[in-house]
């Protein structure tokens, strides 16, 4: 009787082994390129679910993407996490194709020698360490950190910051939790950018006095980095191409002809996408300072009834915002020398972003200079979405036309005066826009656009655009006695660099984007921060919990156990007996 027992439960033991066995399997098993498990994301923010651009993408391999992350070893706290959150995203990744592989690389691993070269060369490509603080003890160390991951499809490699946003007015905690809900749109984007065949193309216009070469230097070299750039001037061409992937209008001073513009809006009709960076207001640093006074008159670019019919109007004003960079201003000379003082500017505004849009979400403040409001409150014939991309504070001034402004005013700044509200900065259209040119065209303008080959249109195709109310956002300072560029965004004040190339980049991919990758840059990942003063206080508490409450747990269910146990037996040795 007892060998029986021992040899059933024997087998007992082995299926369920082998069951558990079996499951493990499927958990890891594929057919082809489907995986046979599936996962179950609980979470209130749904973090652990891809979005259906980064699905679509990941099943149209056709090839290994390999990733390469250089995040291991010694890593401080905060890198932890990071870490952590990378392999969740790509073991996401590898969940949806079995084309995806990745790796952990430790670059400051080896000897003094290997190291050195391993990040110079990394320097070389564009990636430069990071220095984080790892406390041991009473010692506070500064290690270099690369957080970088590289992304190598067919041969190409695509490197990513996983950590580009610094923003010296949030939290550590803040910064991290921006990086990590980035993870999918920056891997996926990278994957992305491999695949492309062909570069998309993005043309600067010319012929209005818009910024030249050397200006945008900064924001041309880092489009260059996934697609071709270059000029148009308008009036050397007949029709703009619809196979131009973006115009970038930067900063036009002259106004554009009515041709110029018929070429615009049916770019547009045909599908075409704009980032319009605009002033409206003539007024410049040097305008101010070289004089008592200057009263700035505004710019006859002759595309406000464009804009209009597209939904927007940029009114011409200045807006003065409380949150703004400084600026030197002359004090007086010592002897020889010129004496200066930082001084807080109220035109150099510093925006607020729209979390909820992913082209300005976890965007640091842009700097930008002499910027006008934009109104979003214009009527459209057809579908338009208005998305604000780019505020101001609350603490805010507005200054209309004509007015007398002179440097005076920063030593009388009445903080009660700026009460305006927010302002808005920057925005994106998406949908259908209506042509300026219904009812207008004459039979001589149907005439010359069938010699070209090319149809009127009075609505566009689906599309987007975006409207900025300040060109001086991309544009970069250029020594010319050094033939250097510096980079865009930089404050020479505070020799720090605002986020004007993160946010046009971002503003560049949004309109190109056709797979819907921009997406998952709006992904939310909350921040629910420990109540450390509460977790202090009730320390010992929590302490007792962890500790006793698993002993007791653990003992009833040993007493029910062993009475259970006791029960049983003694009803089989009475059976037995009997």
């Amino acid at each position: 009787m007892s060998s029986n027992k021992k040899r059933q439960s024997l087998l007992q033991m082995g299926l369920f082994l082998g069951i558990v066995v079996f499951i493990n399997i499927l958990a890891n098993a594929r057919l082809g390129n489907f995986a046979l498990y599936r996962t179950f994301d609980l979470t209130e923010e749904k973090r652990f679910t891809l979005t259906d651009g980064t699905k679509n993408l990941l099943r149209e391999l056709d090839e290994v993407v390999y990733i390469k992350v250089l995040l291991d070893g010694k890593l401080p706290a905060e890198l932890k996490r990071l870490r952590a959150s990378t392999i969740d995203v790509l073991d996401d990744f590898r969940g949806l194709s079995a084309l995806v592989d990745y790796d952990f690389e430790n670059p400051l691993e080896g000897k003094t020698e290997q190291v050195n070269a391993r990040m110079e060369q990394l320097s070389k490509e564009g990636m430069s360490p990071m220095s984080f603080t790892v406390v041991k003890g009473a010692q506070r160390d500064d290690t270099p950190v690369f957080p970088y991951a590289i992304v190598n499809y067919k041969g190409r490699n695509f490197s990513v910051n996983l950590m580009e946003n610094q923003d010296p007015t949030l939290s550590s905690e803040v910064v991290l939790n921006n990086a990590v809900s980035l993870l999918e749109y920056k891997l996926a984007n990278a994957i992305q950018k491999l695949q492309q065949v062909t570069k998309p193309s993005v043309l600067f216009t010319q012929g209005h006095g818009e910024i030249i070469e050397t200006e945008r230097a900064d924001f041309e070299r880092s489009l260059r980095k996934f697609c071709n750039t270059g000029t148009i001037v308008l009036d050397s061409v007949p029709f703009i191409n619809p196979e131009i992937s973006a115009l970038v209008v930067a900063k036009p001073l002259t106004a554009f002809s009515e041709k110029d513009k018929f070429k615009i809006d049916q770019y547009v009709m045909n599908g075409g996408k704009i980032l319009w960076l605009l002033d409206m207001v003539r007024m410049d640093k040097d305008s101010l300072f070289s004089r008592p006074e200057y009263i700035p008159g505004d710019y006859q670019l002759n595309v406000e009834d464009l804009l209009f019919r597209y939904g927007v109007r940029i009114q011409p004003n200045l807006v003065l915002d409380l949150q703004c960079s400084p600026i030197w201003v002359a004090t007086g000379k010592q002897g020889e020398r010129q004496q200066r003082q930082p001084i807080a500017f109220p035109y150099h505004i510093l925006t607020v972003s729209n979390a909820d849009h992913p082209v300005s979400k976890s965007v640091a403040p842009v700097n930008m200079l002499f910027a006008s409001t934009i109104d979003t409150a214009v009527r459209t014939k057809t579908p338009v979405k208005k998305s604000v991309l780019l505020t101001t504070t609350p603490r805010t001034r507005l200054q209309y036309l004509p007015v007398r402004l002179s440097l005076d005013f920063l030593r009388y700044i009445d903080p009660a005066k700026f009460d305006k509200g927010p302002q808005v900065l920057a925005v994106a259209l998406e949908g259908t826009f209506p042509s300026m040119y219904e009812n207008r065209i004459t039979p001589e303008m149907q005439s010359g656009l069938a010699q070209l080959g090319q149809t009127y249109k009075n609505v566009s195709t689906p599309t987007r655009q975006i409207v900025v109310s300040d060109g001086d956002v991309a544009k970069n300072k250029y020594l010319k006695t050094r033939d250097q560029v510096i980079p865009l965004g930089y404050n020479e004040v505070e020799n720090f660099f605002y986020a004007n190339k993160e946010f046009l980049q971002n503003a560049v991919e949004y309109l190109l984007d056709q797979n819907g990758i921009i997406a998952a840059r709006g992904k939310e990942v909350r921040l629910r921060m420990l109540d450390t003063t509460r977790a202090q206080g009730e320390k010992s508490w929590w302490q007792f919990v962890n500790i006793v409450f698993p002993l007791l747990i653990l003992g009833v269910f040993g007493s029910i156990y062993g009475w259970w146990r006791k029960r049983r037996y003694a009803g089989l040795e009475k059976v037995e007996k009997s």
